[in-house]
């Protein structure tokens, strides 16, 4: 009898015969890099680091100054090519440019490393058997989706180079910038979750609605949170409940229109404050109703829910530090991965 490295053979023509366990220990590598990834960027936009190397290089933009000259060029391009160093940081030295620099440097240097860590092990699992087709499929996406990011990642940053008013990114980029990489870790863990052949969960249709509910206010939320970040919108009003003594922001829907909703600080905190407080009681409700369900990850994400809150709260009251800033961001990643899990629950308990 062939060996197997499961205790069940594949029922699905995604999982493998054999292999399965090394994927998926490679896609949560995979997975735990790409919220590293995450982590480093929120530092970068928190340090206001992203607009300090003001090229795309994807290949020897790997490589960092070496020397002297080499540094005081890159230099030089911040000075002359941002808004940020003329409106900003005028007068910065070099060694306060290059404190700026290695967050940036090693942000893109991750997503380098993340790519490599991805296609070697993966065409060495095809060449070994370990996949199939329709693994295969997920596999090329979250490959593609990769790349795109990249590019994605400079055509942010290009918002804020040769601009001559704009210090930082734009925020919509931002948002789209963090956006895909929340979708790339989220893809990364339901294949994660595919290959693992789990049997055995209750749920119901009622649960199912609410998982697929919680899922999209969330994802709306971290987007939110991307566009409060970009335009610093959490060091603006920080004062909890209320908005600088008021319930609604007197600048709420300033002369722009619709822009407000991606470019007014204000509006970008009051929207980000309300979902999570909406956000907030469904998940206690969906915390005691659907107990059960989904091997009882609702009131995980109750637990963590509340716990995010707390910390919005006191980060919103701190000024958004860097501590806490990104210690907001982590936990709000793994709130959202929590609600990928019980949607992949709530539906495969449906199929079983």
């Amino acid at each position: 009898m062939q060996h197997q490295d499961t205790a069940h053979l594949p029922t699905s023509p995604l999982i493998p015969t054999k292999g399965a366990r090394a994927v998926r220990i490679w896609l949560l590598i995979i997975a735990a890099m790409v919220y590293a990834m995450i982590l480093v960027g929120g530092a970068t936009r928190l340090t206001d680091s992203g607009l300090s190397i003001t090229e795309w290089k994807p290949v020897t933009g790997s490589v960092p100054p070496m020397n002297a000259d080499d540094w005081q060029s890159e230099f030089s391009k911040y000075q002359s090519m941002t808004a940020e160093y003329r409106l900003q940081n005028k007068g910065m030295s070099l060694n306060e440019f290059k404190s700026i620099y290695w967050w940036e440097w090693g942000h893109r240097l991750l997503g380098r490393l993340v790519g490599v860590v991805f296609l070697l092990p993966f065409l060495t699992f095809w060449a070994l058997g370990w996949t199939t087709a329709r693994l295969r499929r997920r596999l090329w996406a979250l490959f593609v989706l990769g790349g795109l990011q990249g590019a994605i990642g400079w055509w942010m940053v290009s918002s804020g180079v040769g601009d001559t008013h704009r210090t930082d990114v734009a925020a919509y980029r931002l948002m789209t910038h963090f956006s895909l990489a929340l979708f790339i870790i989220g893809l990364s863990v339901w294949v994660w979750l595919e290959l693992g052949h789990r049997q055995g969960d209750t749920s119901s249709k009622a649960s199912r609605h609410w998982s697929l509910l919680l899922l999209v206010l969330i994802s709306i939320q971290m987007m939110f949170g991307a566009l409060v970040a970009g335009l610093d919108a959490g060091r603006t009003y920080t004062d909890w409940p209320l908005m600088n003594g008021h319930f609604i922001p007197r600048y709420y829907w300033d002369e722009g229109g619709l822009h407000n909703l991606i470019e007014n600080a204000a509006t970008t905190q009051f929207n980000h404050r309300t979902l999570a407080y909406v956000i907030l009681v469904l998940c206690l409700i969906a915390g005691w109703r659907h107990a059960r369900a989904a091997g009882g990850w609702f009131k995980w994400l109750a637990i963590g829910v509340v716990a995010q809150s707390v910390l919005g709260i006191v980060t919103l009251i701190n000024a958004a530090p860097l501590h806490l800033g990104l210690s907001h961001q982590a936990l709000g990643t793994i709130v959202l991965i929590i609600s990928i899990v019980i949607t992949k629950r709530c539906f495969s308990a449906e199929r079983t």
